[in-house]
């Protein structure tokens, strides 16, 4: 009777330690993918993707700037997913994905609600730039990239569209403002 129980107190624990915590992959960033989306998906293949979301295109910006394409997806219920740009191939796909929804994490765990502290202990980044509101903080071997608002740095930094800021000068706790992957 004891040889029976310590089998199944032994497979048991085989089956606990087997089992890991899969990353969900409908919110998962990962360089070849955006939840539903691949890097070779196609603006035809939305329909199909997010068959059971709303795809909603632009109307009038076609008109205005031909080469953009502008793409929402919300899911049933109103939550935006993300907004899609196309590139202009003359097969269109995919070239620059905002992230909208904080569900949405990289295979490292930074999403929208992450800081700039998240992204340097889990990134090497691979430069920063600087622009009239915002720093662009863009990472090694990644599409991904994230933008910090010029408020969350000290008040010296914010106004002079001159300086380059470096990462030391980046507040740990600087809240992401976007997040973006450039698949162009």
């Amino acid at each position: 009777m004891k040889n029976i129980q310590f089998i199944w107190v032994l497979l048991l624990a085989l089956t606990l330690i087997q089992c890991k915590e899969d990353k969900d992959p409908t919110f998962l960033i990962t360089n070849s993918q955006v939840g539903k989306l691949m890097r070779n998906s196609t603006i035809t293949d939305l329909e199909r993707l997010f068959a059971s979301d709303s795809i909603v295109r632009d109307t009038l910006q076609p008109t205005l700037l031909p080469n953009s394409k502008t793409i929402r997806i919300y899911e049933k219920g109103g939550q935006q997913l993300l907004k899609l740009t196309a590139n202009s191939d003359s097969i269109s796909k995919i070239g620059i994905i905002q992230v909208l929804d904080p569900r949405f994490r990289t295979e490292e765990g930074i999403g929208l609600q992450s800081t700039f502290k998240d992204i340097k202990d889990r990134y090497a980044i691979k430069k920063i730039v600087t622009s009239l509101n915002n720093v662009i903080i863009f990472i090694e071997n990644s599409d991904v990239y994230f933008t910090i608002d010029k408020k969350e740095l000290p008040a010296s930094l914010r106004y002079d569209t001159s300086i380059d800021i470096e990462e030391v000068q980046i507040p740990d706790d600087s809240k992401i403002k976007y997040m973006m992957v450039g698949w162009d």
